[in-house]
């Protein structure tokens, strides 16, 4: 009996029942049983539950005990994707800090008319506002509170505003990102309470320069001014040696994972060498020839040619994020690489990549890093999506409700997915990459 007790508890499935069906009878038994016999018990184990939660919320610094600041976010319904990029975001802190200091507002509609609103191209006839949104659960994390909070008015509008991520299904955290990204940065073009958004950048002016340089899709807002780069593409023609030039703004790099690092080896191979940022940066910026299938339009030649292809970083943003390519399609399926990447938490030095190096200054192209989605699982319509991030000092580990305080060393053996990177400041000695 108390094998079957211990099966129960477990909530285990028990398989090969009876035909009178005698073993689902004892189930239904025993829970009778833990319904009504041990009622102090499942009272002390409800308590021990409460007192632990609130005891994870908590942490000693310098031998005292002070409260656990960070606050989770329900999932939703397979929405650690969304979770993960928020969490991740509000550890951004020039960017976090600009959505929580905007004022609280009302979106127009009857009862509201004349007070303070947003004018937003996203309120039209849906009257949502993905910035109000957004701002409110910022606000909502950090704040020490000891429940998780449920990001539900987000993801409506979400829903509203990008159809692609309607529903239920597991999503991809670095599309959402930029779905993400992009829609703040078109709603945010419309101003505040008739001014528009330029007055507001130049009470920043360090924001309102870096935004200038890299608009996209119109005018420059908060998002360009943060994320904002730019990348010179430059194309050489292999048979007459034309040089075609042009520069496009990005938001985001994403970096191809070296294939000679792609095979998983099994316990009885070398572990060969391992792969590294750099090593991804590098494929990424290296001199390459194009293949067949994407001919260059030589304008001298007057037809598609034979070329090569480089990348230069003209302009580097103060927050670099760099997305790792783990998705890829094979004949039918859309497959994982999951080989670990090692990346700096500190000192990743760009000036190698930059067009013009000898123009920027010593500390202007060092970076932190600041937060690191990882994907747990196969494939990307499956899966777990959580995130680590840095705040004041300390280094988190964001899984959908539960925020847990860890170290730099569980941090940099994490697979990551995307990297957030923060521009440093002040000058402090660190190892480069």
């Amino acid at each position: 009996m108390s094998n079957i007790i211990g099966f129960y508890r477990c909530d285990d499935f028990v398989v090969n029942d009876t035909k009178l069906g005698l073993v689902q009878k004892v189930r239904e038994h025993l829970q009778n049983l833990e319904n009504s016999a041990f009622p102090s018990d499942r009272h002390r184990k409800r308590k021990l539950l409460e007192n632990s939660s609130l005891n994870s919320k908590l942490l000693k610094v310098n031998g005292s005990t002070t409260a656990l600041c960070a606050t989770g976010l329900r999932n939703l319904g397979n929405t650690c994707f969304m979770n993960a990029i928020l969490q991740s975001l509000s550890n951004i802190q020039q960017f976090c800090c600009y959505f929580k200091e905007l004022p609280a507002v009302e979106l127009r509609n009857g009862k509201t008319a004349g007070r303070r609103t947003y004018h937003t191209r996203s309120q039209g006839d849906n009257n949502v506002s993905l910035v109000e949104e957004f701002r409110k659960t910022l606000c909502a994390l950090w704040q020490g509170s000891q429940t998780a909070f449920s990001p539900e008015s987000l993801f409506y509008v979400v829903w509203k505003i990008m159809p692609n991520f309607r529903g239920y299904q597991q999503q991809d955290a670095h599309e959402f990102m930029r779905y993400l990204l992009d829609h703040l940065h078109l709603e945010l073009q419309g101003g505040f309470n008739g001014v528009s958004r330029s007055v507001i950048l130049q009470e920043n002016s360090s924001l309102s320069s870096a935004s200038n340089k890299c608009c996209i899709n119109g005018a420059s807002t908060v998002v360009t001014a943060i994320f904002g780069g730019i990348l010179q593409n430059e194309v050489n023609c292999l048979i007459c040696g034309t040089e075609s030039r042009k520069f496009d703004p990005f938001l985001d790099l994403s970096l191809d994972i070296p294939s000679q690092f792609r095979n998983k080896r099994t316990k009885n191979q070398e572990s060969g060498p391992m792969c590294t940022l750099r090593d991804c940066l590098r494929s990424f910026t290296d001199l390459e020839e194009l293949d067949e299938t994407e001919l260059y339009m030589c304008h001298k030649c007057k037809k598609k040619q034979k070329s090569t292809k480089k990348f230069w970083i003209q302009k580097l943003p103060k927050v670099l994020c760099l997305h790792l390519k783990r998705f890829h399609w094979t004949a039918y399926l859309r497959n994982k690489v999951d080989t670990y990447v090692e990346f700096p938490l500190r000192g990743l030095d760009m000036k190698c990549y930059l067009l013009e190096p000898e123009n920027s200054g010593p500390e202007s192209c060092l970076y932190d890093l600041a937060a690191v989605v990882v994907h747990h699982g196969s494939g990307v319509g499956s899966g777990h999506y959580t995130a680590y991030a840095a705040h004041e000092g300390r280094w988190f580990h964001f899984n959908d409700s539960t925020v847990t305080l860890t170290d730099e060393e569980t941090v940099v053996k994490a697979k990551a997915y995307i990297l957030f990177y923060v521009e440093r400041q002040a000058k402090s000695g660190s190892d480069k990459l």
